[in-house]
């Protein structure tokens, strides 16, 4: 049986991961949000496992319009709460209100769990709910009087892979820093080097790339625990994701940092993440990094004058990153930066250009030495 189902995405990701889902033989649409595909249980886990871009898989349960806190009730009240919730599941419902007539989340929230639990105590035939099991978390989502409500299939969101215990001054989200390194110029081939590597999430994540591991193979999932979901197929495809690893794979990635603090997570990253040894990184200012190998791809995220309150210093990084790739006349370079006036300072313009969001910050992702398309 196919369900309609969204693989939500931060702003600027969607079309990344409807392609992903794609390149998994799933037929997908991006939309504002998100990617949407139909697809059984056994596709919505994996998705779950596989997606590098994505925030979280949900099941859309209805999907209608609703101007009034009876148009609610009643659309609720007609999911069929008793096939997917057992008689003690945790009901946890969130929700968001964005432009409609029901602007109250705290209301809508109320009405839309009383519609959950009469349902449940009426179709159960009982008097009560204890809600000491499984949580299934519930979202009820107003836009412009639409209404969706869905179930979330993944719990922590997918950005948690598991290997990062703390972000740093600056943190990178793995599914931006994934969408970064398939963006790029780079390929698992290809040395790639970050001369501003931070915590290093951007390393971890090529290396993941490059060997082949499923984001999602080091967690767990909310749906793990479902009881409607198909727990012998569910098994197959962590053994089939495992199977996929090759952690013996060849690849040339590394990284430097000025911030030995930074440095320090970097590497303890590396090491929770399974790479220890496989990732080298050392203590650099770029202004003095010369590496050896003909032809590569740089990939960093910079410090941003927004971010870290000193414009002039990161504008004068802008100017180095540039002669960096001066010096490697066989590189290419991805950067993303929130300043508009980056390629003044970088002193050339970028061969393709993508408009990102990094948390709530608006930026560009410049690449240097793509092909024009």
């Amino acid at each position: 049986m196919d369900y309609p189902l969204i693989a939500s995405a931060a702003f600027g990701l969607e079309g990344i991961t409807a392609s992903e889902l794609r390149h998994m033989g799933i037929s997908a649409k991006a939309e504002q949000g998100g990617a949407r595909f139909n697809g059984t249980l056994a596709d919505a886990y994996r998705a779950n496992l596989w997606l590098r871009t994505a925030d979280r898989v949900l099941i859309v349960l209805c999907e209608c319009e609703a101007t009034t806190f009876e148009d609610l009730f009643q659309a609720v009240s007609g999911i069929a709460w008793e096939k997917l919730l057992p008689r003690d599941a945790a009901i946890p419902v969130s929700g968001k209100c964005v432009r409609s007539r029901l602007m109250s989340v705290r209301d809508c929230q109320a009405v839309a769990k009383k519609a959950i639990v009469n349902r449940l105590l009426e179709r159960l035939k009982v008097s009560s709910l204890p809600e000491t099991g499984v949580p299934y978390p519930i979202e009820i989502a107003l836009r412009n009087d639409h209404l969706r409500v869905t179930l979330d299939l993944s719990g922590e969101a997918l950005n948690r892979r598991g290997y990062r215990t703390w972000n740093g001054e600056a943190p990178l989200r793995e599914t931006l820093a994934a969408a970064l390194v398939m963006l790029s110029p780079w390929r698992p081939e290809l040395p790639l080097y970050d001369p501003c590597c931070g915590t290093g999430t951007l390393l971890v994540e090529a290396a993941m790339l490059a060997t082949r591991r499923a984001p999602g193979l080091m967690r767990d999932f909310a749906c793990d625990q479902y009881a409607f979901m198909p727990k012998d197929e569910m098994r197959r495809l962590r053994q089939e994701a495992q199977a996929a690893y090759q952690p013996e794979t060849a690849f040339d990635i590394g990284g430097s940092d000025i911030d030995a603090d930074a440095l320090a997570l970097c590497e303890k990253h590396i090491r929770q993440a399974g790479f220890e040894y496989r990732i080298p990184t050392e203590a650099e200012d770029l202004r003095r990094l010369q590496l050896p190998q003909p032809e590569g791809v740089f990939l960093c995220n910079p410090p941003y004058g927004e971010r870290l309150g000193d414009q002039e210093s990161c504008r004068a990084l802008y100017r180095e990153l540039g002669l960096l790739l001066k010096r490697h006349p066989g590189w290419k370079m991805g950067v993303i930066a929130s300043d508009p006036a980056f390629e003044r300072f970088f002193s050339r313009r970028a061969d393709q250009k993508r408009r990102l969001y990094n948390g709530r910050l608006e930026c560009e992702f410049f690449i240097f030495g793509a092909e024009k398309k």
